[in-house]
């Protein structure tokens, strides 16, 4: 019943207000939530979950513990897709990111088989404030949706940084120096467990390998790494 109803007032609602795919600008059903349902199966999947030393992983070699990494769908700049990214973190539409993650969690289950506890990347306070929430959070409750993972905040940021868009390799890692650190309440809760570290948009890891370098300062910690997007380097 308050599922007939729910679907009445969203079909209302559309009316006046018509919501429109993301990628295509096609106007959605009360059955399509976020993307039509061409474009979410056309979605460019990276499939790196079957794939061993994988091009995400990679970015990690010699530089943190990693045990797998993998994500969503492949992020090319100026691509119908890339608006999904950028609607999610300016656009005010983080549910769209928790819609997305349940989906990537529910098709590669293999890949979420023994996570412990799931860890957002964090934002620092002052950015948080300005845009109003995290969107990494709401991946974490994607995966926790079809998991039951419990989201564990064991890392903070301690320091506001400036974009990492438009820098080089180098230059990210740079702007990224002691961003990060382990929330020390949560050093032991995470001592011998599997930690999913998750975030929008992987392009160098940076950003990841600061947080993966923070949860291993706990010691004795398994970490893997899942991003909705992966961007192409190439």
């Amino acid at each position: 019943m308050r599922t007939s109803i729910k679907h009445l007032l969203q079909a209302a609602l559309d009316v006046v207000l018509p919501r429109t795919c993301p990628v295509c600008g096609a106007a959605l059903g009360t059955d399509e939530p976020w993307l039509c349902r061409q474009c979410m199966s056309d979605l460019p999947r990276t499939h790196l979950h079957d794939v061993d030393a994988n091009v995400m992983e990679q970015l990690f070699f010699g530089k943190v513990r990693i045990e797998r990494a993998t994500g969503y769908f492949w992020y090319d700049k100026g691509s119908h897709y890339a608006s999904i990214l950028h609607d999610i973190k300016y656009h005010h539409t983080p549910r769209m990111a928790q819609w997305l993650a349940a989906h990537a969690a529910t098709e590669a289950p293999t890949f979420f088989r023994d996570i412990d506890m799931i860890t957002p990347v964090p934002l620092h306070s002052s950015k948080l404030a300005q845009r109003g929430y995290n969107q990494s959070q709401y991946i974490a409750r994607g995966i926790r949706q079809v998991t039951g993972a419990p989201i564990v905040p064991a890392v903070m940021a301690t320091r506001q940084h400036s974009t990492q868009t438009r820098k080089s390799g180098y230059e990210r890692w740079q702007n990224i120096q002691d961003a990060y650190a382990l929330d020390s309440r949560f050093a032991q809760q995470i001592q011998g467990k599997h930690i999913l570290l998750v975030d929008d948009v992987v392009t160098t890891g940076s950003t990841l390998e600061a947080c993966a370098h923070a949860l291993h300062s706990a010691g004795n910690v398994t970490v893997s790494i899942f991003t909705l997007a992966v961007a192409r380097l190439t």
